[in-house]
């Protein structure tokens, strides 16, 4: 299967930061817990800079949801020791504003993940379900992952599957009696070893696309729905009846590649239906297509209905509304566009009759859920730069929701879960009030570009949050930290572009510094108040530049006129906005205009490749991490091919006669190499199939045959994106190496 191992920001820390708490006791719960030395070294503390090193040390949080009574909070944390080049994940469980009442409830044994309050089916008492490696496969090697469950105070721990080869997601019915789980399933070969009967030949062998995608070659294998009957009082991995799965011999996969989230598969709250993601294409068809579907499976006769028929574009992540009569869903409209505006759409099962809840309403919609009385929906949307939680009041069928944005700030709300407690007393779906009831509990995981994520809570009245976790507090206490300026720039079309200023920490404005202009990928996603481990800015900052980061042309959060503007005008007006932002800048006083850098990744790749031999000599180096440079064999050698046929006007082989494709390939990058001047460091990883290694070899093939002083950094096991923790420190010594020598020095 060509799952993809995706490092999250779940983490495993203690909430105080500090690494000496006790773990928590009880049955199976932290004994033998693993000891993590993640406190910083004396040295650390006395140079109070935020570095590659000390970043690594920070403890990552995620998998957050707040209890149905709204009292306690589950989280995964993650710590990782550099040493072993891993991480250990462990499961915590809080009571809502109280961190010093935290309590470790699995210790650092296995991979534990995906954290669920849930049912106990076989008592009525609240459990946390979750999937976990722990144990031995019998020969030295790590377990396949399985579901386990425990109590909230960490007794109680068991496992309750023993699937060969691993289960990969899971969802618990709300009774607890039922369980669905997600596992690979081998449906054809191709294998020559299988296809000839040769078990020492080694030939893949494709008829047709998709051969590879993302980060791994097509093998036959899909990942596959399956639903059980569930007793969480059997012993030794046993609690797993009736097995069935809901997709015999079907040849894709559910939920969809390649990021296989389980947000895509939903239990209804009756526990007799599930709604599931999928996109059923094959081929060049699959390929050239975003056109997935939600499908709704009854458990009593197995049937299977697709809801969204005839919807062309992405449709997502499925939530049943509290009464079980209707489906929302995020919804793309254009079926090649995978950056078009993530509608929030309502479905009645009954009738079939949908309706777009936030027409009108020009930003996207993520992270779906329903008030208690059915009556309202909450989400994220991102605006201005920011990602706020929103409300869409429902009106009747076919008609216009009224949206509220409910908070504001610069800062990143990634996810949220909601609770309300009065509901849960009453055993009904109580109403909660138009203006949100103060017993609705709301717990957000929140970012900006000066914290990792934290917990905080939301008052729905005012808008208003408050941090319940400080996971980090010990390296926030003990590094210097930047300032971030929100800066508006006029655009050479008259426009206005949001533009962060991230100053170094102890910053002296009658000193002048050296300035990097980011490029952001994606091409469409949005510079926000994100924390990255990778990009991060105020790592960028603390080793002395000012990091000017726009939100040019194509970047969402600013209506979809802005967002589509890119698409087939790749080396136009967004690389207007990068010279516009950087120019700004540069007329401070405190910038120095001659120590210039340009850095980008995957289409700010591209970017830092195009500037590099278009933007009038203004930087003194660059950096591309994984970028486009070569536009005709990058379309030949990508996997989704809706991506480059949207984005570019088409293929190659349409030229002449295509005018939007004519125009996107006559501005490829490596068309420039003749005016490339400054020294530019290149990195790339074997197992990136979106944007292959070999744009990175033509470029510093290109580079070097032109006496360009350059750098090739290739990474053997990485991907479009670089996650294992040694791999990081290399990645981060080269990067911030080469802007020392290059730009930093006079």
């Amino acid at each position: 299967m060509k799952r993809l191992m995706i490092m999250l920001t779940t983490a495993t820390a203690l909430v105080s930061g500090c690494s000496d708490r006790p773990a928590a006791s009880g049955e199976g719960a932290a004994a033998g817990n693993v000891v993590l030395d993640v406190a910083l070294t004396a040295q650390e503390k006395e140079a109070r800079v935020f570095t590659p090193e000390v970043m690594w040390k920070m403890g990552r949080i995620g998998s957050s949801s707040v209890s149905a009574d709204g009292k306690s909070v589950l989280y995964a944390l993650t710590y990782y020791r550099m040493d072993e080049n891993k991480g250990y994940t462990s499961l915590w469980v809080m009571p809502v504003g109280e961190p010093e009442q935290a309590r470790q409830i699995t210790n650092n044994a296995g991979k534990d993940n995906s954290p669920a309050w849930g049912v106990d089916g076989s008592t009525g008492e609240v459990c946390v379900y979750f999937l976990s490696s722990r144990g031995s496969d019998g020969q030295g090697s790590e377990a396949a992952q399985q579901l386990w469950i425990v109590r909230p105070d960490g007794s109680g721990l068991r496992q309750l599957s023993a699937v060969e080869g691993g289960i990969t997601g899971f969802g618990v019915s709300p009774k607890g009696d039922k369980v669905w789980f997600t596992a690979d399933v081998q449906v054809d070969s191709v294998s020559s070893a299988d296809i000839y009967g040769m078990p020492k030949s080694r030939a893949l062998i494709y008829d047709d696309l998709m051969e590879r995608h993302w980060d791994a070659w097509e093998d036959g294998a899909y990942s596959h729905i399956f639903v059980a009957d569930l007793d969480p009082s059997a012993a030794g991995g046993n609690g797993l009846s009736n097995v069935r799965d809901i997709m015999p011999g079907e040849p894709w996969d559910a939920p969809t590649a390649p990021y296989f989230e389980m947000s895509e598969v939903a239990w209804n709250n009756a526990g007799t239906q599930i709604a599931y993601t999928c996109k059923k294409l094959t081929g060049y068809a699959y390929s050239m297509s975003t056109d997935s579907d939600i499908y709704l499976y009854d458990l009593a006769d197995g049937s299977t209905r697709n809801l969204t028929e005839g919807m062309p574009g992405y449709d997502k992540y499925p939530v049943f509304s509290p009464d079980d009569s209707r489906i929302a869903w995020q919804s793309m409209e254009r079926p090649r566009n995978e950056s078009d505006k993530d509608r929030l759409f309502v479905l009645e099962i009954a009738t079939g009759a949908k309706t777009d809840v936030t027409a009108g309403f020009d930003y996207n919609a993520a992270n779906l859920r329903w008030s208690a009385d059915g009556a309202s929906l909450y989400f994220i949307a991102p605006i201005e730069a920011t990602h706020q939680l929103c409300r869409a009041d429902l009106a009747a069928t076919g008609e216009r929701a009224a949206i509220a944005v409910l908070t504001s700030g610069d800062h990143d709300y990634t996810a949220f879960s909601i609770a309300f407690p009065d509901a849960v007393r009453a055993g009904s779906s109580a109403a909660c009030g138009a203006e949100g009831s103060p017993s609705a509990v709301v717990v957000a995981e929140k970012t900006t570009l000066q914290m990792a994520p934290e917990l905080f809570t939301i008052d729905l009245r005012d808008g208003s949050d408050t941090q319940i976790t400080f996971i980090n507090r010990e390296i926030y206490d003990h590094v210097d930290r930047s300032t971030v300026q929100k800066r508006w720039v006029a655009t050479t079309d008259g426009k206005r572009m949001l533009t962060w200023v991230i100053l170094p920490p102890n910053f002296d404005s009658t000193q002048r510094y050296p300035a990097l202009l980011y490029c952001q990928g994606g091409p469409q996603s949005v510079v926000s108040q994100r924390w990255s481990y990778r990009w991060n800015f105020e790592l960028m900052a603390a080793q002395g530049y000012v990091v000017v980061a726009p939100n040019r042309r194509g970047l969402p959060s600013f209506g979809q006129e802005w967002l589509d503007q890119i698409s087939g005008d790749y080396s136009g007006q967004n690389i207007r906005d990068y010279l516009s932002a950087i120019d700004d800048v540069s007329r401070e006083p405190w910038v120095d205009s001659d120590r210039l850098g340009c850095v980008g990744a995957s289409y700010g790749g591209y970017s830092t490749f195009y500037l590099a031999g278009h933007s009038g000599r203004r930087f003194k180096a660059f950096i591309a991490h994984c970028g486009m440079f070569n536009l005709e064999s990058f379309y030949g050698e990508t996997e989704e091919l809706w991506f480059p046929t949207n984005d570019l006007g088409g293929a190659y082989w349409e030229r002449p006669g295509n005018r939007v494709a004519d125009r996107s390939y006559a501005h490829s990058p490596h068309l420039a190499v003749n005016d490339w001047y400054a020294p530019i460091l290149i990195i790339t990883g074997a197992k990136d199939f979106r944007i292959p290694f070999t744009q990175s070899l033509q470029a510093f093939t290109a580079a070097r045959a032109h006496g360009i002083p350059s750098r090739l950094v290739y990474f053997e096991d990485e991907g479009h994106q670089v996650f294992k923790p040694q791999n990081s420190l290399v990645w981060n010594r080269e990067f911030f190496g080469w802007l020392d020598k290059y730009v930093k020095q006079r």
